[in-house]
């Protein structure tokens, strides 16, 4: 059974700002695992890496943390399915930091150099006993049954076995009889179109031992067509129509065809036989029988061309032919028994053919392409001397081309498979097609270049400080005449650190107005003090009734619902004395408690009267709450609530609130008519980018890690944080914590 990938990160209150580096550590092992000197990034953790389907990040330029909270409401998708937030430091340079500031590859400059490398290549690959070929099937030459998968490895490598869960409707071909070394061989592959059952077979190609095509058929799948993926396989919504042919018919058809030694012969043919649904007993797997270390895979394309001499899959064609894939794979297979794994190793030498055909493509797109995101060496025999190195090199030489798809071209060095596109919908679409075929993918979107003015960030800055520091705000009263304000000081403090109190003295009688630094105790103080009576007084609790404000109300209830504060609690009423030792002993009995996070004043590095419990699950901190509320702890009574604020939004408002004064007042009131023409266009665009993130999100496999990145401003102007959200998609469609 497939392990499910899981991501951890503690990220609350000051904890959740994290560096570009940090981000890049994250990526580097997403990608690469523990090879070429990855690790566990420092600040987060990723569970079973290995398992991992795929890593794609967006990008949505021209966008920062700004933009995600002035249009919290439209970002729907975004809020519901990611947990994992953290505040981002701009860059001048963005993507070239997510991935490194250059290549490590240094492609030869000349054919001395070439042959230099060549010749180092060959030195090391004659060294016949660390070749991963001879290490798994020794030197001497074997018949066809040492080379076929034991049930074992079939097992690991995610073969439809009989009598394992996930197989319990499969067929089996009842090829069942003992296998010899004259066996004969069958070469299968199949194309796939995405349905909304998953990938659905839609044509089957079989093969004989001498490379005669014995069936080649279109399947009509069982479910409706999401992505035909014509580029690579071929398929339009106009072949299928005509077809009644559907699974259980090839799957008839192949039970009659195939004689009961049959051996079966394809690249990767798990993923034919669990399309097929079929279990079948022997196997031999080219993208295996190559070997190669720490689990990498030889594409069919480059083994057909490397061993065979045949080109295959020409970009030329419109997607794959299944019978030519098919026979390429059993010429392969026969290639491997007939001349034996020493030859295969000594003579053909496959990591130097691919490392060299790699070097080549990045030297000519290199000297094709106009370098801006790599730098540009001043002599072409000076070795780059780089801080950070480009990780996705690595993922080009061992096959795995990664995708960056945008308006913008940023692929310089060769090292994707770049793509322009001039519309977000454009993008999208391509996405859909090309991010399954690639195991690291960046994908940008972006809301236009008449968005980056910076007194619209100005000006939106503004809007979301002065909305913000309403919800903090709280009007108490009336009050009668000489009332103790320290008396009201004291009740309203106990739902938490106040910032600011003064009495109003406009009105008839007096009222209160008190600021908090945190959401949750503005509207713990509504919740619990409206209506009571605190210093003689029955008083109305209200925040500012302004236009921004109407929907403050859905606003507090979208945050309450937010994925990233579930399983969160805030508790008011500490002592400022009490240290998280303290805290974590007080709430020892509370089940499930993950994380305690006591906010402090991020100045004077003074304890507030508050914290945040973070619960492993949802119904422990419902069941916390109803314990706590009315709690003593040294003396003083707690009052609790569910969590709005509790990650980086926490310190995001906390540095708002401390700011000297407003940014560019008189550019703010001078262009706030511009701001609201703007604002209703950039509602729409944000709404369509939710939508399409969520469309590209619900394409991706399960396992597949997405990281969502706001990039931020960084200008002479000013700057704005960036804002990225992240998880690995599970089989609920929710990002996996």
């Amino acid at each position: 059974q497939e392990k499910s990938c899981r991501l951890s990160a503690a990220l609350l209150g000051e904890d959740c700002e994290i560096s570009h580096d940090q981000l890049y550590e994250l990526l580097k092992y997403a990608a690469l695992g523990k090879c070429h000197n990855a690790a566990q990034p420092s600040w987060c953790r990723i569970y079973h890496q290995s398992h991992l389907a795929g890593v794609v990040v967006v990008v949505l330029h021209e966008m920062s943390q700004l933009h995600f909270y002035r249009f919290y409401l439209q970002f729907k998708h975004l809020r519901r399915v990611f947990r994992h937030r953290f505040t981002l430091t701009p860059s001048a340079n963005f993507l070239a930091s997510l991935y490194g500031e250059g290549t490590n590859l240094t492609p030869p400059n000349t054919a001395q150099g070439l042959t230099s490398s060549s010749n180092e290549c060959v030195t090391k690959s004659l060294d016949l006993q660390c070749d991963p070929i001879i290490q798994r099937y020794g030197e001497k030459k074997q018949g066809l049954t040492s080379y076929t998968l034991t049930l074992e490895e079939q097992k690991k490598n995610d073969y439809p076995i009989k009598g394992s869960p996930g197989c319990k409707d499969y067929i089996s071909t009842e090829c069942d009889q003992q296998r010899t070394d004259s066996s004969p061989l069958f070469g299968l592959d199949c194309e796939m179109c995405l349905t909304a059952k998953g990938n659905e077979v839609t044509r089957v190609s079989l093969v004989d031992a001498r490379g005669q095509c014995l069936l080649n058929e279109l399947v009509k799948p069982e479910s409706a067509v999401v992505n035909y993926r014509t580029r690579f396989s071929g398929i339009t919504k106009k072949m299928l129509l005509p077809v009644k042919t559907r699974l259980s018919d090839i799957q008839t058809r192949l039970k009659k065809m195939l004689p009961h030694d049959a051996v079966l012969v394809g690249h990767s043919l798990n993923s034919d036989l669990q399309a097929l649904e079929m279990i079948h007993p022997s196997v031999i797997d080219t993208s295996l029988l190559f070997a190669r270390n720490e689990g990498r895979r030889f594409k069919l394309k480059f083994l057909a061309k490397a061993v065979l001499g045949k080109e295959i899959q020409c970009e030329q064609k419109l997607g794959h032919d299944p019978t030519e894939d098919a026979r390429a794979a059993l010429e392969l297979a026969q290639f491997f028994i007939e001349q034996g794994p020493a030859k295969v190793v000594a003579e053909l030498n496959l990591e130097m053919l691919l490392t060299a055909e790699k070097l080549a493509e990045v030297s000519q797109n290199k000297a094709v392409l106009q370098p801006q995101g790599c730098r540009v060496q001043k002599h072409l025999n000076e070795p780059p001397h780089l801080s950070k190195p480009c990780f996705l090199d690595c993922l080009q030489v061992t096959g795995q081309k990664p995708l960056l798809l945008g308006r913008q071209g940023l692929d310089s060095c060769g090292l994707c498979q770049s793509n322009l596109s001039t519309s977000n919908k454009q993008i999208l679409q391509r996405a859909l097609e090309d991010v399954p075929l690639s195991t690291f993918s960046i994908i940008q979107f972006s809301l236009g270049p008449e968005y980056i003015a910076s007194h619209l960030h100005t000006a939106l800055y503004e809007k979301v400080r002065s909305k913000l520091t309403d919800m903090l705000t709280i009007y108490a009263g009336p009050f009668e005449e000489g009332f103790c304000l320290k008396s009201v000081k004291k009740e309203f403090g106990r739902c938490g650190p106040i910032q600011s109190l003064r009495v109003v003295t406009e009105t008839f009688q007096p009222y209160v107005c008190i600021q908090y630094e945190v959401l949750e105790a503005a509207q713990l103080a509504v919740e619990s003090l409206n209506g009571a009576q605190v210093s003689g007084s029955c008083i109305k609790v209200q925040r500012p009734v302004t236009a921004a404000m109407l929907d403050c109300d859905v606003l507090i209830k979208e945050l309450e619902l937010d994925v990233e504060n579930e399983g969160v609690i805030y508790v008011a009423g500490l002592k400022k004395s009490l240290t998280e030792a303290d805290l974590q002993e007080e709430f020892s009995q509370l089940k499930d408690l993950e994380t305690l996070f006591l906010p402090k004043d991020l100045q004077s590095g003074k304890h507030r009267n508050c914290c945040f419990l973070k619960f492993q699950k949802s119904q422990s901190a419902v069941d916390a709450l109803e314990a706590i509320n009315g709690w003593t702890v040294k003396g003083r009574e707690l009052r609790s609530r569910n969590a709005l604020a509790s990650g980086h939004l926490w310190r995001w408002i906390w540095q708002m609130n401390h700011s000297n004064g407003k940014q560019g007042e008189h550019i703010f009131y001078e262009k706030m008519e511009q701001l609201s023409d703007s604002e209703q266009d950039l509602r729409k665009k944000v709404k369509k980018l939710d939508h399409h993130i969520k469309k590209l999100y619900r394409s991706l496999q399960n396992n597949t890690l997405c990281v969502v990145l706001f990039p931020g401003v960084n200008s002479t102007q000013g700057s704005q944080s960036g804002l990225g959200l992240m998880g690995i998609k599970n089989d609920g469609g929710r990002s996996a914590c």
